[in-house]
């Protein structure tokens, strides 16, 4: 199996933390998951993938961060999400989680398809739970 691409952008340590239990649960499931940030990566080159994780917390009014991620995300959803398998999570610190309704909506409008149907979403620092979620969203995407 090919490695599965894990792309993360993390300002306070807890989306990474989510992160890495992705990348658990890929290897968990007999994967191999690769982690990179999204300025390592160009939004062509994830797009000859067939499928593939993306972390972002929650920034200002409930929006994906605006320099790297949402750029790169725009580029993407035009591009190369239609037929994808695709794996989202992130943390926030305030709100109700629109920002990731939001970027689930977008993968759906540029036909990709959601692992699991959601991304997974930890307020704060995540919690075992939260971990378990994650674990499992990298297993099932390991699995698609």
């Amino acid at each position: 199996m090919a490695g599965i691409k894990v792309l993360v952008w993390s300002g306070t340590g807890n989306t990474m933390e989510m992160c890495n239990a992705v990348a658990e649960g890929i290897t968990s499931a007999g994967g191999e998951a690769e982690v990179l940030g999204f300025s390592s990566i160009s939004p062509s080159e994830l797009a000859s993938e067939s499928k593939f994780a993306m972390g972002c917390p929650a920034m200002g009014a409930e929006v994906l961060e605006e320099s790297e991620v949402e750029p790169f995300m725009a580029e993407l959803e035009a591009n190369g999400l239609a037929g994808k398998k695709i794996a989202l999570f992130g943390s926030y610190g305030w709100g109700d989680g629109e920002w990731m309704r939001s970027w689930e909506d977008r993968v759906r409008a540029a036909g990709g398809e959601l692992i699991n149907g959601a991304g997974v979403m930890a307020n704060n620092a995540p919690t075992d739970d939260a971990k378990d979620e994650c674990r499992n969203l990298g297993r099932a995407l390991a699995q698609a």
